[in-house]
């Protein structure tokens, strides 16, 4: 190879990093728009007090019941404040104990508290009543931490400490879980100054980067359960001229290990996997040096992720739930480590259609 071809893919190799760069530095000065509720990783302690049965009888996609909610201030006195909530999800919402909660909540009600900026959220709780529930959630909620290393598009949460009282009648029962919040997606488009696509768009008509660093991130947690095509599980969004996917839901995934999890047939397509914690790349084929980017970028993230991931091991209440979900992910590094085996699990694989 002579000289000038050199200069000439060196120059466009810099000029490729230089606009990624640019692109995401645009993001990172928008942290400023990261709501309070969103500003810190201390589970937030909340009171919630409504009909499991109500909430699943009675509300829709359009159709929400008065409740309120009491949170711990800063100055660890308890607030109140008053909410419209109903069932959220699909398989959740018809086959867990507590179903996930969609919230809306008044402007002019979160004025000077926590939640000031945030007129919706999605309340993710655990599913079915079993030893690990709340273990289960922690794993969900890490897979949304991870993300957040591995692009600037995504959606903040923030753990949260439950005190549940399930109305039944004249009875009442009371549960201490753990659940989380996710912020809404108008504060994602906000927040990456973008705009929400609401029609499919084929992952090749993608941006290119944050494309495989999602297709990645899915392999990363085990998870087959979405589809940017279709909308699936993902949010699109238009940034800058570039249609970037955002992805959320991850209980199907091998990393959260849900009892309920079965392999997902997303259009009714038919997979090789018989098992969630089986991995498999359903990403589509893209430039060799989009995969090596994004290979590396994993790995320059790793301890980062590893730091995060161990940052919740105290929270666990089995340690063998937090030492199955660590060496999930230390399995994905080994595969991206290693030629042979990326090339035999990621780039071989990826899809042609």
């Amino acid at each position: 190879m002579n000289k000038q071809v050199i200069y000439l893919f060196l120059f466009a190799y810099l000029h490729f990093i230089g606009n990624t760069f640019s692109q995401e530095s645009a993001v990172t000065d928008q942290n400023n728009q990261v709501t309070e509720l969103f500003l810190t990783t201390d589970p937030l302690p909340v009171k919630l007090s409504y009909s499991n049965k109500i909430l699943r009888k009675e509300t829709n996609d359009s159709t929400y019941i008065d409740s309120e909610m009491d949170y711990m201030s800063s100055d660890e006195s308890w607030k109140t404040l008053e909410v419209k909530i109903r069932a959220r999800g699909n398989y959740r919402r018809k086959n867990c104990y507590f179903p996930p909660v969609k919230m809306k909540i008044k402007k002019s009600t979160t004025i000077g508290t926590v939640f000031e900026g945030n007129k919706k959220l999605k309340l993710v709780l655990p599913c079915v009543m079993q030893k690990d529930y709340n273990d289960k959630v922690l794993k969900e909620y890490m897979a949304y931490k991870l993300y957040e290393l591995v692009s600037p598009y995504h959606f903040n949460t923030r753990l949260l400490d439950i005190d549940f009282t399930d109305q039944k009648g004249q009875k009442v029962k009371n549960y201490s879980i753990i659940g989380f919040f996710i912020e809404d997606i108008d504060r994602v488009k906000d927040r990456c100054n973008g705009k929400q696509i609401k029609r499919s768009i084929h992952p090749m008509e993608q941006e290119d980067l944050n494309s495989v660093r999602n297709d990645f991130f899915q392999y990363m947690i085990g998870n087959t359960d979405y589809s940017s095509a279709y909308r699936h599980n993902e949010k699109l969004l238009f940034v800058d001229g570039d249609i970037i996917p955002v992805p959320y839901d991850f209980d199907m995934s091998g990393l959260v290990d849900a009892s309920y999890a079965v392999v997902s047939q997303v259009q009714g397509e038919e997979l090789s996997i018989t098992d969630v914690t089986q991995r498999l790349y359903r990403g589509f084929k893209r430039n060799e040096a989009v995969y090596q980017q994004v290979r590396t970028e994993f790995l320059n993230n790793k301890a980062k992720m590893v730091t995060m991931i161990n940052s919740l091991e105290s929270d666990f209440g089995d340690p063998g739930e937090f030492i199955k979900a660590r060496n999930f992910i230390y399995d994905f590094f080994d595969i991206l480590s290693n030629d042979n085996t990326f090339r035999k699990n990621i780039t071989n694989v990826a899809r042609t259609k």
